[in-house]
């Protein structure tokens, strides 16, 4: 098996988004699909590999928001298979309400940041269920449900490796930095805890991060993330019990992270890359939302 990491230049930053090739015995299979406005340069990176895109008959999502799965409906239509948590298929084959939600998020800037998303037929959309080994290219792909960045999130797991979306986080190559990515409305600390703690049961040997590439000290990569997992959402607590506007728990919460990019040495365009791949104030309002959720079931 060989993997190539492809880097999408999302935003035209390098190191901020990728997809993966993963070449297997009998044939490819890609892992992300990207937005659709970065289409052209995924299509530019196969070719670099001699990849032809009539070759791809399988596209694995790791969960159904625009940066991991935009052009999936352009690689259904060209016959390619679309793989996806059972929560997410739905959105895929009708991707009606995913666009409206983004639209009231993005605004104007939807088709430049986006590009267009296109519905899928049903039939080329394929569920993919925890604990699923699917038989794709000559691989044994193990299908593990993690939620907590969102409930419609999978990881795939060929031997040691890992491609894992987002449930383990954001990571600049090169910088010891990590980011939370925690969007609404489906950040989840606890099932967050839980799938970070089935993920190191596992011997795992690399993870292959949607933003950004591989990360080979996998136990303290997962550490590291499990404890920002509650730190993050601790302080977004305290400042909302504390009753303050969201404009300063924003500033709060940037300065705060500034501050742990600081510490580790972190170079002002690596913290670009680092709020292009996870914009910080989704990451408030997604705990925010969690917080308020929580206050309103007691």
């Amino acid at each position: 098996m060989q993997v190539h990491t492809l880097d999408l230049n999302f935003r035209g930053l390098t190191h901020n988004t990728a997809a993966y090739l993963v070449q297997g015995p009998t044939g490819n299979v890609l892992i992300e699909s990207g937005p659709r406005s970065t289409l052209e340069t995924l299509l530019a990176a196969l070719a670099a590999h001699a990849v032809d895109p009539q070759s791809i008959r399988d596209v694995l999502v790791t969960h159904i928001h625009l940066d991991h799965s935009g052009a999936a409906g352009w690689w259904a239509q060209q016959g390619a298979r679309i793989h996806v948590h059972p929560n997410g298929a739905r959105h895929l084959v009708d991707p009606a309400k995913l666009i409206a939600s983004a639209e009231r998020i993005y605004g104007d800037r939807m088709q430049d940041l986006w590009g267009e998303i296109l519905p899928i037929d049903a039939q080329l959309v394929l569920p993919c269920e925890d604990k699923a080994v699917l038989q794709l290219a000559g691989l044994e792909i193990e299908v593990l449900a993690t939620p907590g960045h969102a409930s419609h999130h999978n990881a795939y797991r060929i031997g040691r490796q890992l491609f894992c979306g987002d449930v383990a986080g954001v990571r600049t190559p090169g910088t010891a930095l990590q980011s939370l990515p925690a969007p609404p409305p489906e950040f989840d600390v606890e099932a967050w805890q839980v799938s970070l703690a089935r993920l190191m049961q596992l011997d795992l040997q690399c993870l292959y991060l949607t933003h950004f590439g591989a990360v080979t000290d996998v136990r303290a990569h997962l550490e590291e993330l499990a404890s920002l997992v509650i730190s993050a959402a601790d302080f977004v607590r305290g400042r909302l019990k504390a009753g303050i506007t969201r404009e300063t728990l924003l500033a709060e919460y940037i300065a705060w992270n500034r501050v742990r990019a600081l510490e580790t040495g972190l170079k002002e365009e690596d913290w670009q890359r680092f709020e292009a791949a996870n914009p910080i104030y989704m990451s408030v309002d997604g705990i925010t939302r969690y917080w308020t959720k929580k206050w309103e079931i007691k």
